[in-house]
């Protein structure tokens, strides 16, 4: 069973920031797809829906902070191939989607944790722009990526939100590679 992970700080102040498109993307499948509502799971520190396509598959929501995403991705996962991950991606422009595999965290702390705890970085990440208009320098982007968006972002996320759902089905019915084919 694939397993989805959508990337977040738990609290409801982080809700709708740019670190957590994940949460974001995930709720929003749930919700357009009629999918059961997110039900806490004490055992393994998240919240969870199954959902079903073509194949059936789990969507987490981890109760930890991004930075310690890996503690529960290292309880949900037997097989890194099963794993897919949705993230921010600062060096993504706002609104566009990247699909890849067997990467290095780029220096996203969400991921790094996530490869340090399962020992690989062979999953699949669907990686959300959130790229700025205007540069933000490195010692300010802990603050960027924690600022809600704002109405004309929002609209862009949802957009982008709906892409990934896409490439999401395309992915569980088709297969990862033409999934990136199609929406990379």
């Amino acid at each position: 069973m694939k397993k989805i992970i959508g990337l977040r700080n738990p609290k409801e102040k982080y809700q709708l920031t740019r670190h957590n498109v994940g949460e974001f993307i995930l709720k929003n499948l749930q919700e357009k797809e009629g999918f059961p509502k997110f039900k806490n799971n004490k055992r393994l520190n998240c919240l969870t829906s199954k959902g079903f396509f073509d194949k059936e598959f789990l969507m987490i929501l981890p109760k930890t902070f991004m930075n310690s995403s890996g503690k529960v991705t290292k309880k949900v996962i037997e097989n890194p191939n099963n794993l897919w991950v949705i993230h921010d991606d600062i060096d993504i422009p706002l609104g566009e989607i990247r699909i890849s595999k067997n990467r290095g965290s780029g220096g996203h702390n969400g991921i790094k944790s996530i490869i340090n705890e399962i020992k690989s970085k062979d999953f699949v990440r669907f990686r959300i722009g959130i790229k700025p208009n205007h540069p933000v320098a490195s010692e300010n982007l802990p603050n960027f990526v924690l600022q809600k968006f704002n109405k004309k972002e929002l609209e862009k996320l949802r957009e982008v939100s709906n892409q990934t759902i896409k490439a999401i089905k395309t992915s569980i019915n088709e297969g990862v590679n033409k999934a990136m084919s199609s929406f990379n």
